[in-house]
C-alpha cells in the first residue's frame, strides 16, 4: 500500500500470529532482494477495547517506531470496509489513532497529541524547540516536536536547493537526538500552504510523510508562519494539516493498494 508515494508492505496477523525480528523485517523491506518499503507493518489484534487494531510499525532498516499517518490512512480504509463503519480507531506504539472519512473520498486521521517540551520529543538537554540551537551544513534554526515520532524542521527560501541526502542522515544521528529524529526542509509559500522534503528516521528521504507534514505544519504554525489550517506539498503529492482543539493535529489524504502477494519463507529466516 502506499500514501502519495510513502510505501509500505501490510501483513494481516489478527488472525495468525506472526513474529518479526528486525532482520526479518529489513530482508523484506529490501528493495532490491526483498519486496521494498518505506514502512513495514504488521497488524495485531487490540491490546484495548476502545481499538479495532493494533498497528506495529517498523521502518526500512527494521527498527520499530511508534507513529505512521500515511499508513495509519491506508489501514483506516480496509478497517473501515470491513466495518462498514466511516469510522475507525487504530492501536499504536503511540496511542489510540481515530480515522474517519474525509471529503471527496480522502480518510483524515486524528495524530493525538504534538509534545513540544524538550523531554518528550526527546533532546538530549534543555532547549526552546521553537529555536533549537542547531547548525548543519548551512542550515540552523530549526524547530522541534514530536508527532507519535521525533521530528526537526528546517525552514529554508527553497527546499530544491538543499542537498537532503547529505544532511538528512547528519542530523538524523546527531547526538541531540538520543532517539534518532526525523528531518524536514520547509518551505512557506502562503499563510496555508507550505512545500516539504522529508528525511525519515531510518528510511531515508520519502515521497511523502504524514507524521512529518503534521510536524512541520505545527511548528509554521507555532512561528507564525500560517494559519491552523496548511496544504503541505511534498514530492509525492498533497496533505492537509489541521489543528484542533487541546494540542491535536489531524491529517488527511488519499491511499491505495498497490498489490497484494506471498513473502517466501526465505525472507522470514529465523522469525518464520
Amino acid at each position: 500500500m502506499h500514501g502519495l508515494g510513502n510505501d509500505f508492505i501490510v501483513i494481516d496477523a489478527r488472525e495468525h500470529a506472526v513474529s518479526f525480528d528486525d532482520a526479518a523485517a529489513r530482508r523484506i523491506a529490501n528493495r532490491h532482494t526483498g519486496v521494498g518499503c518505506d514502512q513495514f507493518i504488521v497488524l495485531e489484534p487490540s491490546q484495548n477495547s476502545d481499538a479495532d487494531v493494533f498497528m506495529r510499525i517498523r521502518n526500512n532498516d527494521g527498527g520499530e517506531v511508534g507513529a505512521c499517518g500515511n499508513a495509519t490512512r491506508c489501514i483506516a480504509d480496509q478497517l473501515m470496509k470491513e466495518l462498514k463503519s466511516d469510522r475507525t480507531v487504530i492501536e499504536t506504539l503511540a496511542g489510540n489513532l481515530e480515522a474517519w472519512r474525509g471529503e471527496g473520498g480522502l480518510v483524515t486521521v486524528d495524530m493525538g497529541p504534538v509534545w513540544m517540551n524538550w523531554r518528550d520529543i526527546p533532546l538530549a538537554h534543555e532547549m526552546d524547540t521553537l529555536h533549537v540551537d542547531l547548525s548543519v551544513d548551512g542550515l540552523s534554526d530549526p524547530a522541534c516536536v514530536n508527532v507519535g515520532n521525533p521530528h526537526v524542521s528546517f525552514f529554508v527560501d527553497d527546499v530544491d536547493a538543499v542537498d537532503l541526502d547529505k544532511i538528512g542522515p547528519i542530523v538524523e544521528h546527531h547526538d541531540l537526538f538520543p532517539e534518532r529524529t526525523n528531518v524536514q526542509v520547509v518551505q512557506v509559500l502562503s499563510e496555508d500552504r507550505i512545500r516539504v522534503r522529508v528525511w525519515e528516521r531510518g528510511a531515508g528521504i520519502t515521497l511523502a510523510s504524514g507524521s512529518s507534514s503534521c510536524a512541520t505544519a505545527v511548528n509554521a504554525h507555532r512561528r507564525g508562519l500560517t494559519g491552523p489550517r496548511v496544504h503541505v506539498e511534498l514530492l509525492g503529492g498533497l496533505l492537509t494539516v489541521e489543528h484542533i482543539s487541546e494540542g491535536r493535529v489531524t491529517q488527511t489524504g488519499p491511499f491505495e493498494t498497490s498489490f497484494e502477494g506471498v513473502i517466501p519463507e526465505s525472507l522470514l529466516g529465523s522469525s518464520s
